[in-house]
């Protein structure tokens, strides 16, 4: 007889494990990571096998690793489900979807609609249309490069357009997204960009003022009809700082926000979005606005806040695809603290007294969580590997401290 259903999930770090303690927690299934490299996040662990592919990002890597997965298990489960933890994985599946339809379940948009939300000048100019509060930007593209005049005051932020093309290349310097603070610093960024082999536009904003607990993150699920099945708010109090890992989130209080709720709901249901969605925003108190800054098609990789908060992420997909049932949207309003670094580390720099404070609470109260450690994965190798990962904090921060009032 076979089993009901099994998670495929692309990658082996934290996320990847996130996403198969949700699915143990609801169903207590066993998931198969897969992935390049064995990462410490799943490895010795009773809620997750892990099968390695090298070159798995590879074209036709990953086409032959996936039909071999997909033959093997397709004859021990009714189901699989196809998940992934990076924006790699996610082009590889859209991409190879009518091949992969074959074995698993894809619960992803298709590849036009992902290429333009992914790529964030065009999502910006999706964000107009559907009135979208987001910073003001300028495009700064290849052929421009040279003759850069910005509408607006410095400082500014400098990212990359194209996620995906950026983390194809590497130079001496380079950062997740920059900061610069005059017009010298802002060409010196693009030059440096643009000595590598990256040739797609590069998004200038508006800074934001405001520490990191100005930072909001939202994950939504979106059922194969494209209606919202789900939305999960919180707000961060604390992120790293770290040159390639600024901005990832390191504490997290899941809250709520109707009408943020009301207007990602309707802008989703609209395009006909499926699956997961990940969207980050800052609320600028210039205009007490919240200003969206991109939207990842999957889920983000701090997204066990919201199975802590009390929406399994993995609820969603299963009743949408191995239950076929259509429930009522689930809103979060619980308040939860997510953590991925040390609690003590919270007094030391989280800087608002207000943010601090209801986190500390939260902990008395024992309302929090860690994505890593989880009771019925006990063991001593998880144990000590798991408390080194988020213990390495203390050198980071100490490195990279965040500034008040960055």
């Amino acid at each position: 007889m076979k089993n009901k259903f099994l998670p495929v999930i692309l990658g082996t770090d934290a996320n990847a494990y996130g996403l198969a303690r949700s699915f143990f927690e609801e169903y207590q299934v066993k998931s198969l990571a897969v992935g390049k490299v064995p990462l410490i996040e799943t490895k010795n662990s009773k809620i997750v096998n892990v099968k390695i592919y090298k070159n798995l990002t590879e074209q036709e890597v990953f086409k032959e690793a996936m039909e071999k997965i997909g033959k093997e298990y397709k004859e021990k489960y009714d189901k699989l489900i196809l998940l992934s933890c990076a924006e790699w994985y996610t082009d590889l599946i859209v991409n190879n979807r009518k091949q992969l339809e074959q074995y698993f379940i894809i619960p992803f948009l298709d590849k036009t609609l992902k290429d333009k939300l992914e790529n964030k000048e065009s999502f910006y100019n999706i964000c107009e249309k559907y009135n979208l509060d987001y910073p003001k930007t300028y495009i700064v593209t290849y052929e421009n490069k040279n003759k850069i005049s910005l509408p607006f005051n410095f400082p500014v932020a400098v990212k990359p357009a194209s996620s995906t093309d950026y983390s194809k290349v590497e130079f001496s310097g380079k950062e997740k997204s920059y900061k610069a603070k005059n017009q010298k610093e802002l060409e010196k960024i693009i030059t440096d960009i643009y000595s590598s082999s990256y040739r797609s536009n590069i998004i200038v904003q508006d800074f934001i003022p405001g520490n990191d607990d100005t930072m909001w993150v939202m994950n939504c699920y979106s059922n194969k009809e494209g209606k919202v099945k789900m939305m999960c708010l919180a707000r961060c109090i604390l992120e790293e700082h770290t040159p390639y890992g600024i901005g990832n989130y390191k504490a997290l209080i899941s809250d709520g926000n109707k009408e943020i709720y009301k207007q990602i709901k309707s802008f989703l249901e609209d395009i006909k979005y499926v699956g997961f969605s990940n969207i980050d925003f800052k609320y600028d108190y210039r205009d007490n606005k919240f200003k969206l800054f991109e939207i990842n098609i999957r889920q983000g990789r701090s997204s066990f806040f919201t199975t802590a908060a009390g929406c399994n992420l993995a609820k969603f997909i299963v009743e949408d695809y191995i239950l076929n049932e259509n429930k009522k949207t689930v809103y979060n309003y619980n308040k939860h603290l997510w953590l991925a670094t040390p609690k003590s580390l919270l007094k030391k720099y989280v800087y608002d007294k207000k943010t601090l404070n209801e986190a500390l609470k939260l902990i008395k109260e024992k309302k929090y969580s860690y994505t890593l450690k989880f009771s019925k994965d006990f063991s001593l190798y998880r144990w000590f590997w798991t408390n080194r990962i988020y213990l390495k904090d203390y050198k980071l921060y100490k490195l990279y401290p965040p500034k008040d009032d960055d």
